[in-house]
């Protein structure tokens, strides 16, 4: 979802559709002013992303914003924003570093199996230090 909002033309293709109910691609690319095979990819690197969804229609593919994507991508940005007070609630750190992950051991690790031991090896490397 990361790499769909990573771009000034996904984003600008997100708003239009926030503005409109429904958008055919050929009105896109004339509001974007871009070829239409950049408009195309674009539209389908934000499909793949599950933020827009395409009606075909004849000859016309109608776009607009997918309610299930949007609502997936809020839930996304919630957890990032209250990351930090989850912590701190927990007891871990002051809050001060939001995007430090908890320390070894603590309830609720990070979920990755491989980052517990590269924690505990970057803290023997720095206990040697």
């Amino acid at each position: 979802m990361a790499k769909a909002l990573a771009h000034p033309a996904r984003v600008r293709v997100l708003r239009l559709l926030v503005r409109r109910e429904g958008c055919i691609g050929c009105d896109i690319v004339a509001d974007l002013e871009l070829a239409q095979s950049t408009v195309s990819e674009h539209l389908r690197v934000l499909k793949t992303a599950g933020l827009v969804e395409g009606e075909v229609d004849g000859p016309r593919v109608c776009y607009r914003l997918s309610r299930a994507g949007l609502t997936r991508f809020r839930a996304v940005v919630a957890a990032l924003l209250l990351r930090p007070a989850r912590l701190v609630a927990n007891g871990i750190g002051d809050g001060s570093n939001p995007g430090a992950l908890p320390p070894a051991g603590a309830e609720g690790g990070h979920p990755c199996r491989w980052i517990e031991p590269a924690r505990r090896a970057a803290a023997a490397r720095r206990a040697t230090n």
